[in-house]
């Protein structure tokens, strides 16, 4: 007992020189946004040993060079096919199926050179706004799976859905059809260990992305892998923004009705995302092969739907998703519609917004009314009021829980995947969007998203300048805590 008041007492002691140690470790061995930087010095020294533990927590970032080295390594592999791709698109002899594709082709290049995302356009595309319509769609693609199922998602429960996508994989791993399934150690530390065993009995196999030191206890929550993917037999994919869990189904009492897009390809942009899959399954279970090629002439077919797959994450030299979406609202004529259920922008993706609302564009963001994460849900709204300002309009769903991850430009372009518009997704999480570029996915999209409005109540300036002064504290905080959320 003495021991371990003497070594308490030799703590509080000496926690001011812990602090200054942490603190130089920070400034000189992490290159950070200084934002963020002096966020977290300002934390180690309002919060001693406390602001340690939260370090360790949200904030470290080790050495991402060391970690992502193999992924690095395979990276190599893709990237002289799709450059090749973009010289004949920079020396004007590609031969875009859709003459307006070439209106765009500036932010093809862009995710070409920052993303290696080879651009297809061949591709069929059907949408899902609901969780029974994708789940039904998902579990007939599986048990028509006749070679092999990828299956990979943050989140993955032992509910109901969950225990039925699970039996299915079982089965088809019985009839001898090669199954893996990759899950976050984080997003995935509810589900129970021995979920997956009559399944790897079978001959499935199963690998877990960062997993954590302990069972159930994951101290990193930076370099989350928040893809959603499933490939069939290479022949559809499926990607979006549902996880595998019953509140997808709406089945919540929180949230209630549970509202996302998620779609699935057939065509070249398959293999763009089996070959996601393939690093994300090589780094995770360091070396096991799985069938993958990117095959750029699947198809004679080039009348479907143009479609880059693009990547980010802290393993990429440049933040290709963020990038793409900044790239949408700056080149934007008349309109851009967004979900999304988290809104942090960036200083860059805030001036962009504010400068498209004040040039008189149709700038709609829709969010939702109920947070599941408060301090995310406080320092979206600190954003809102120099936006609505500008011109920019805003939205909260009122029908349940919104998490769709949605841009819609103008009539021609949509990105749909993984990513919020936040720090996080930007910068900490591994995110996958599929960038769309065709009339009548964005028609169907554009539609859909006034069928949502039907369930908004539009944020006025009015009703935001109103609120209440505990809502302003809430936002403060939370707005200067943003940049590590």
């Amino acid at each position: 007992m003495n021991y371990i008041m003497n070594g308490y007492i030799w703590f509080l002691k000496n926690i001011i020189w812990l602090n200054i140690l942490f603190a130089i470790l920070l400034v000189f061995f992490e290159r950070r946004n200084p934002t963020t930087t002096w966020l977290w010095l300002m934390v180690l020294t309002f919060l001693p040993g406390i602001g340690f533990l939260l370090y360790l927590f949200l904030g470290q970032d080790m050495s991402k060079k060391k970690i992502f080295d193999l992924k690095e390594e395979e990276d190599r592999g893709i990237r002289r096919k799709v450059l090749r791709q973009g010289k004949k698109i920079q020396e004007e002899i590609y031969d875009f199926s859709n003459p307006k594709i070439s209106e765009y082709e500036d932010i093809i290049k862009m995710h070409i050179l920052t993303s290696e995302s080879y651009f297809s356009q061949d591709n069929e595309v059907e949408l899902y706004f609901s969780g029974e319509e994708k789940f039904t769609a998902l579990l007939k693609s599986i048990s028509n799976a006749k070679m092999y199922i990828y299956i990979q998602y943050y989140i993955m429960k032992s509910d109901e859905i969950g225990t039925r996508i699970i039996d299915k994989l079982t089965e088809k791993a019985m009839e001898g059809v090669e199954v893996k399934v990759l899950y976050d150690g984080m997003g995935g530390r509810k589900l129970k260990r021995n979920s997956f065993d009559d399944m790897k009995r079978a001959g499935g196999k199963v690998a877990v992305f960062f997993p954590p030191f302990v069972p159930y206890l994951s101290l990193r929550i930076n370099y989350r892998n928040h893809r959603k993917i499933c490939i069939i037999d290479g022949e559809e994919a499926y990607v979006g923004g549902f996880n595998i869990g019953d509140e997808y189904l709406g089945l919540s009492e929180k949230f209630g009705y549970w509202r996302d897009t998620h779609i699935k390809i057939r065509g070249t942009a398959v293999s763009s995302l089996q070959w996601r899959f393939f690093k994300d399954w090589r780094f995770a279970t360091g070396g096991d092969d799985i069938r993958c090629e990117l095959n750029p002439n699947r198809t004679d077919n080039n009348n479907g739907a143009g479609i880059q797959i693009v990547n980010s994450g802290p393993d990429s030299k440049w933040s290709s998703i963020k990038d793409g979406y900044f790239k949408m609202v700056t080149n934007a004529r008349e309109r851009i519609y967004i979900q999304t259920p988290y809104f942090i922008p960036d200083d860059s993706m805030f001036e962009a917004l504010k400068v498209a609302g004040l040039s008189g564009l149709d700038v709609r963001v829709m969010i939702p009314c109920k947070p599941d994460h408060p301090f995310v849900y406080w320092a979206g709204l600190s954003y809102i009021g120099e936006l609505l300002n500008a011109g920019v309009r805003f939205f909260t769903y009122e029908n349940g829980f919104l998490h769709s991850k949605t841009f819609i430009m103008d009539d021609f372009v949509t990105s749909i995947g993984t990513a919020n518009l936040d720090i996080r997704s930007f910068k900490l999480n591994f995110e996958v969007n599929a960038f769309i570029y065709d009339e009548d996915i964005n028609r169907r999209m554009v539609e859909q998203f006034k069928l949502d409005l039907e369930h908004c109540k539009e944020i006025t300036l009015e009703e935001y300048q109103q609120r209440s002064n505990m809502v302003k504290v809430k936002e403060s905080v939370s707005r200067l805590l943003s940049p590590i959320l």
